[in-house]
């Protein structure tokens, strides 16, 4: 089972999120935007490594840096 970070997925692509990493701050800040383990996520559009995605209905736009982060 391979694991990437969400910045190396194909826009529109479903992907479930298997862990959310960085430090305490940056996981509960990414947790309250609904990126939990378990979630299915889905890449609307990326621009220069930021992202806009679909997480729990909700579209959230995410940097570089904390979508690579997030591990699906």
């Amino acid at each position: 089972m391979n694991v990437i970070p969400l910045t190396m997925v194909k826009t529109g692509e479903v992907n479930v999120i298997k862990k959310v990493g960085g430090n305490e701050e940056t996981r509960k800040f990414l947790e309250n935007l609904g990126f939990v383990t378990g979630s299915a996520v889905v890449v609307v559009s990326e621009i220069c490594g930021n992202m806009i995605v679909n997480v729990k209905d909700s579209r959230v736009a995410i940097n570089k840096e904390m979508a690579n982060k997030i591990m699906v």
